[in-house]
């Protein structure tokens, strides 16, 4: 046999195993999918219906603009659903986050309108009290046993007691229009040049994580997803964004407000998947007890997770506070704490503790946020978005619930 036809075989196996592996990949998906892992698969799925219903219904929901306006509604639940995931990971709840937003708000208020503080000494002030109260919630149930469901509600009441005191009889104090903090939750977006090239960093950090990945596990003999797979997928996502941030622009373009959510996603994103921190959130999440044997110290962790709770939910306050110009005994009540605890349910964090991501809270957010759009767009009363995002909200309990029992059968949990 001569050179030219080992050449030949050898490019027909490298076809052969190039197919399988491609094969092997797209089997492990289907596998994965039927034993419970489902994903951002519902998430994604809901988001293609709901958008399909709404423009049909009404045009204008996917004009550049009404998305614009959707992405700053988004961002203010959306950092607190960021805290309440770091919660839920854990297996427990914060039903304060509502509370403990209106009160920041009205921190905001008091101490920059009012008192003449800084903006930022003020907005510094509000997020470090809000940290200070997940860290007395930490504390109830480190020390004294007291399930967080019992404490934040109590938390819930107080707090919003301490709004309505602070704000006193006139309950609302309006912030001044032309500063930089109303601009940044009203009007301040992105140039377009800035938001095309972020939308190629996600592209580029798949590939080379992809491309680090895999020589590590070609160098110790294991398997390996083909390179094409990563570079389509890189691809894809790149189109996709590229997309997105030539849509927005047609409009007013992408707000500076989302992309701090969205920075705040990836940072969180890093810090449990990345990090010591945030193996250990998942592992006691998963089995308290056996995390603690293990080594890890569980009340630590906790601690940290009330506080970040606390403090996104701080935040996300004042930032509602910046969307509105104003500070007010509204704040925080309504269908905020509905709204921030059902995001990061929908987006797929299990309610049962040890399963989830940061990117669920954008995700969810954004289901119930394109609902409460198309609705208002179609001039619906309030009440159909209650019972549509409640109904959403428990399908995504349903599917959570079945796709744990699918897990465990399959040796999974």
């Amino acid at each position: 046999m001569n050179k030219a036809q080992n050449a030949a075989l050898d490019r027909s196996d490298e076809r052969v195993r190039h197919n399988d592996t491609l094969l092997g990949a797209a089997k492990a998906s289907i596998d994965r999918i039927r034993s419970g892992d489902l994903g951002m698969l519902p998430v994604a799925l809901g988001l293609i219906i709901i958008s399909t219903v709404f423009s049909i219904l009404n045009p204008v929901y996917l004009a550049p603009n009404n998305l614009v306006n959707m992405l700053f509604d988004c961002a203010t639940v959306g950092i607190i659903s960021l805290g309440i995931v770091c919660v839920l990971l854990l297996g427990e709840i914060d039903l304060s986050v509502g509370s403990m937003s209106g009160l920041a708000s009205a921190m905001i208020g008091v101490l920059w309108v009012n008192q003449g503080f800084p903006v930022y000494g003020a907005i510094a002030i509000a997020v470090v009290f809000g940290a200070m109260i997940g860290a007395v919630y930490a504390q109830l149930y480190n020390r004294l046993g007291m399930p967080s469901f019992i404490a934040t509600l109590a938390g819930l009441l107080a707090l919003l007691g301490l709004q309505l005191y602070i704000l006193g009889p006139t309950g609302s104090i309006n912030l001044p229009y032309a500063s930089p903090l109303v601009r940044f939750g009203q009007i301040l977006v992105m140039p377009a040049w800035l938001s095309h090239g972020l939308a190629l960093l996600p592209g580029l950090v798949m590939i080379v994580m992809g491309l680090r990945m895999r020589s590590r596990r070609l160098a110790v003999n294991l398997s390996s997803s083909p390179l094409s797979t990563l570079i389509t997928r890189a691809a894809v996502l790149t189109l996709a964004l590229e997309f997105a941030a030539f849509y927005l622009n047609k409009g007013r373009g992408v707000p500076w407000m989302f992309g701090l959510l969205v920075a705040l996603v990836i940072i969180l994103n890093y810090a449990l998947t990345r990090t010591k921190w945030g193996r250990s959130v998942f592992a006691v999440g998963g089995n308290k007890e056996a995390a603690r044997r293990s080594g890890i110290n569980v009340r630590a962790i906790y601690t940290s997770c009330f506080m970040l709770c606390s403090g996104l939910a701080a935040l996300g306050g004042i930032l509602s506070a910046a969307r509105l110009a104003s500070s007010s005994q509204q704040a925080g009540t309504g269908d905020v704490n509905l709204n921030a605890i059902a995001a990061a349910v929908i987006g797929g964090t299990s309610l049962f503790g040890g399963r989830g991501s940061a990117y669920s809270a954008l995700l969810g957010i954004i289901v119930i946020q394109s609902i409460s759009n198309g609705l208002t767009l179609l001039n619906l009363s309030s009440s159909l978005r209650y019972m549509i995002t409640g109904g959403v909200l428990a399908i995504a309990v349903i599917v959570d619930s079945l796709a744990r029992q699918s897990r465990a059968s399959n040796g999974r949990a």
